[in-house]
């Protein structure tokens, strides 16, 4: 289980993305943070956003119109 949950469903890019930049910076390294997006374009924003923060992504899932992210603070 994540230690938080960022629920960003009905919000169009760029915001998933914002969100969970915002959310990294206030995380303790070792911290999960589960991301629940519906907006296909996170698919590509989001391991892109990641690359430049440096935390890692754990698993991404589909699970009936959304899609997970599981990410970890480094």
């Amino acid at each position: 289980m994540a230690d938080i949950t960022l629920n960003a469903v009905g919000r169009k890019c760029p915001m998933p993305v914002l969100m969970t930049k915002k959310e990294l910076k206030k995380m303790s390294s070792g911290q999960t943070l589960e991301l629940i997006v519906d907006d296909t374009g996170a698919i590509k924003d989001v391991p892109a956003l990641l690359s430049r923060t440096g935390d890692e992504l754990l698993e991404t899932k589909e699970v009936g119109n959304h899609l997970i992210f599981m990410i970890q603070k480094v």
